[in-house]
């Protein structure tokens, strides 16, 4: 209790630019949430249809792997797809790795939508929380001009710590979204990373079909 009591202080204490830095970090735990989620829920379902593909393909049977992998809306199914489809079309390895690698290219964005965010709100956190702090330093100095010379040293003291807060805060809250970006980008990566290698394996299958 003595915590929650400590910290409402300290939040109250750096005054109103501790508001927008608390927008800009429910706004950045939102996105990370929802891109935590959606990329889960893609990894699960491009395994899920590998998993079905990859028999079908090994077996040379690839206008079922074609028809299946079209049916799904996954990042994987919509890249071997289109590799499947150009390749049951007659076209050359070529132009199956371009079909490829067009469908990636529309697929990416879509895996890396709004993470950028992330650290442009660790920045803006961080940002708000310095000129925050000038704000209030500013006001401290103001404030301390006519005082008594004895209570100038007190007064300006306290008034430079609670401007600080923001500062703080401001890093508080930053800190997180940065890492929250770099994990994010990470899995969106090794999402990426997953889709290229089933394209390769889905050419050297064509390969040794040929």
């Amino acid at each position: 209790m003595d915590l929650i009591g400590t910290f409402i202080q300290f939040f109250q204490s750096g005054g109103a630019f501790m508001y927008p830095i608390v927008l800009v970090l429910a706004l950045g735990l939102a996105i990370s949430l929802e891109r935590w989620l959606f990329l889960s829920r893609s990894y699960r379902a491009n395994r899920s249809l590998w998993a079905e593909l990859l028999p079908l393909m090994n077996k040379g049977n690839l206008d079922a792997a074609e028809k299946t992998a079209n049916a799904s809306d996954t990042a994987i199914g919509r890249v071997l797809g289109h590799g499947l489809s150009r390749s049951l079309a007659n076209g050359s390895r070529q132009d199956v790795e371009l079909a490829m690698e067009e469908s990636l290219m529309e697929v990416m964005p879509l895996l890396e939508k709004r993470t950028h965010y992330l650290a442009t709100f660790a920045n803006i956190a961080t940002l708000i929380g310095l000129l925050g702090t000038i704000i209030g330093l500013i006001k401290a100095f103001t404030a301390v001009a006519n005082v008594n010379p004895a209570e100038k040293a007190d007064l300006l003291s306290a008034s430079i710590s609670v401007a600080m807060n923001t500062t703080a805060f401001g890093l508080i809250a930053a800190i997180p979204l940065l890492l929250l970006h770099a994990w994010l980008t990470t899995k969106t990566s090794e999402l990426v990373d997953s889709l290229e290698m089933a394209a390769v394996k889905l050419m050297n299958t064509l390969g040794n079909r040929a």
